[in-house]
């Protein structure tokens, strides 16, 4: 399921596609260890994985793994490297303004039910780049320049400058 997700990440892939991209290709189904026999695991196994993978907070161990075998395996980057952040839309919450104060100001909104609050995206936040505005959140993401893989990443909310997030991601090691 993991390399199913690499493959995801790697080809820009929803989890439709990506289930019918390793039904469809043979050299994904070799990578992913399927046989002909077998089909391929089913988009909502994706999602169940990838939100199991966040609540065990496992997502950043699997990661730094993955990276440590590409290292061990010879590829390493030390050609460059490429960092760009990029926005996550999220749904625009329609708060008051009191709500929007009291949420900046990292207090809960008692007045909202469970149900209400669970619906709520309060970590998302509003930033605007040229004449457009966003909602949600940025990856920030170093990907080396021999291997286009990625290599670190960061998740902010959209208000982060790029700049913030440079020097968590510059790999000391990759450069000049």
């Amino acid at each position: 399921m993991f390399k199913a997700l690499v493959i995801a990440s790697l080809y820009n892939l929803s989890d439709e596609q990506l289930e019918f991209q390793i039904e469809d290709r043979r050299s994904f189904q070799r990578f992913i260890g399927l046989s002909d026999a077998k089909h391929a695991p089913d988009r909502n196994s994706f999602w169940l994985f990838r939100e199991s993978l966040k609540a065990l907070k496992l997502t950043e161990t699997l990661f730094n793994e993955f990276n440590r075998q590409l290292d061990r395996a010879g590829l390493i980057a030390r050609k460059g490297q490429l960092i760009d952040a990029s926005f996550v839309k999220a749904p625009v919450q329609r708060n008051t303004p009191d709500e929007n104060a009291r949420i900046k100001a990292g207090e809960t909104v008692e007045d909202w039910s469970a149900s209400k609050r669970s619906q709520k995206d309060t970590d998302a936040r509003w930033t605007k780049k040229g004449d457009k505005s966003y909602y949600g959140y940025k990856n920030h993401v170093n990907v080396d320049n021999a291997h286009k893989l990625v290599r670190k990443y960061t998740v902010t909310d959209a208000s982060v400058h790029d700049s913030q997030a440079l020097n968590g991601l510059l790999d000391s090691g990759n450069t000049s």
